[in-house]
This record gives structure tokens, sequence and C-alpha cells, in this order.
């Protein structure tokens, strides 16, 4: 038996569990199709609700193959798709989110990002994000790729204060956002959403997570998610399209690492100690 999974509350009040699952690349390769669609419904059965998906991956395919996958249980869903920058106008925005949610097969998104700054005013976004909501069409709007810098902008535009979250680069060997921007969204309760949480597996052969995982009867996997599931507001999206991880991934809720056992990590992945530029990929 898991834990209960955990939640982050976003300022509307709405929860979303700490442990999702991304789709970047899904719906590339028709002959994966089945397996993805596969993995999605075994994270929504594990708790794994919040689903992250984007107008950019695959074109919009990621988002059909999501659809497929949620379709008949939208309720169990949390369900975020992003907007490209430049479809970010107050014009655009809506007709990339109403594009979005065509493909999706649902009439609303629980969470609507602007996938990173462009050409377009934030002023701009922002006026079609709150569009959006007053319409129903999404429950809470956010960004993604925002340093300090950006998010302070952000806060200044009428109606930015309403960012429920930010999507970010964050694991255990990109740790930059525990300087600044980590706090800066703790500090004003927006969720952080972080993607790559196991750096697309390059992470898993570290010796000291390895020994470390064994102690716990865990996988070096489990241990780089919970890594990032200890930080207070923060969530991780793992992408697979394997039902066999989305498995292994739930179980890092259930570990309990030691305070020693992290100091082994800090010392493997020194933790920022000045600022750093926000990392992308």
């Amino acid at each position: 038996m898991h834990e209960d999974m955990p939640s982050v509350t976003l300022p509307s009040g709405a929860e979303i569990p700490v442990l999702g699952i991304g789709t970047w690349k899904m719906g590339e390769h028709p002959g994966q199709r089945r397996a993805e669609i596969a993995a999605l419904r075994a994270a929504i059965d594990h708790g794994m609700r919040l689903i992250d998906t984007a107008e950019m991956y695959g074109d919009g395919a990621s988002e059909e193959v999501v659809g497929e996958a949620i379709a008949g249980r939208r309720n169990d869903v949390v369900l975020v798709s992003k907007v490209y920058p430049w479809n970010a106008s107050r014009q655009g925005t809506i007709k990339a989110c109403e594009a979005s949610l065509t493909r999706l097969g649902t009439d609303h998104l629980d969470l609507y990002l602007l996938h990173w700054r462009g050409e377009h005013p934030l002023e701009d976004t922002v006026a079609a994000m709150e569009s959006l909501k007053k319409a129903g069409k999404i429950g809470a709007w956010g960004v993604s790729n925002f340093d300090v810098d950006d998010m302070e902008e952000l806060l200044a535009v009428p109606g930015g204060e309403n960012c429920a979250a930010n999507q970010v680069l964050f694991n255990l060997s990109r740790r930059g956002i525990e300087f600044d921007l980590l706090p800066w969204c703790q500090d004003r309760g927006i969720a952080v959403m972080a993607y790559s949480p196991i750096e697309q597996g390059r992470l898993l052969q570290h010796p000291d997570l390895i020994r470390i995982a064994k102690a716990y009867q865990a996988t070096p996997a489990q241990l780089a998610l919970a890594f990032v599931l200890e930080r207070d507001g923060v969530v991780a999206i793992p992408k697979t399209s394997s039902v066999a991880r989305v498995e292994e991934n739930r179980g890092a809720v259930d570990l309990d690492i030691s305070d020693e056992d992290w100091a082994v990590l800090d010392a493997a992945f020194p933790p920022p100690t000045r600022k750093q530029p926000l990392e992308m990929l």
C-alpha cells in the first residue's frame, strides 16, 4: 500500500498532486501510442492525476494522446497545457487555448501556462489568461521558465498577482533555483513545477544515488524524485511511456530519507551558493 498522495494548494485554493506525469515527445511516434496511453491511465490510477502537456509537444500530437487517455475520466485529472510564446498575444492566447481544448477533448484546463517569455507584452498575455479564467476555459494560469526578475515583472502587471505556478527545470544536478527563485515562489504561494526531475535519466548512474537508494530498498529514480518532493510547494512531473516506470515513480512518495543521507547527497550535488542563470531544456 502506498501513502496517500500529498498535494500542493494553488492560490485559488485548488489542490494538485505533488507527483504527476509529463508528456514531452508523446505522440511523435504512432507505434508508441498504445504504451503512452497506458502509462497516462496508470498514472491516473495511482493518484498521479496531474498530466502536463503543451501545444508545442509533437505540434499538438501530445495533447491528442492525452485526450484519448483521459476520455471518460476528465474529472479524475488535473490537466495542464502551455501556450507558445509567439501565440501569447491577447487574441492568440485565447485561440491557442481553444485549439488545445479541442485536441484534449475537454472544455477546460485546470492550469494554463505561458511556455517561456517571448515578444508579446506580459500585459497582453495576462489579460488573455484572465479572460480565459472568467470564461471558465481555465481554472488558473501560470508561467514556465521564468526567473526571479521575470516573476517580479509579471506580478507588477495588472492581474499578474494571480499567477498560480512556475514550471522550471529542477533536479539534483540542476539546483540553481534553490538560491532565489524557489524561496521567492514559496514566499508568495506560487507552486513550482519541476520538469526533468531525474534529468532524463542521466542522474541514475551516480554512485552515491545508487548506494543510498539501495539502503532504502528504493531505486535511484525514486530517490531523485524524493529529493524534489522534499521541497515545500514543489510538484514533480517526470515523463514516461512505461507503466512499470509509472509504478516505480509512485513509490517515491513513500520514501522517508534521513538528514544524514540528504547531507551526503548535498555533498555529491552541492546546492547553489550564489545566483545562477535559470537553466532550461
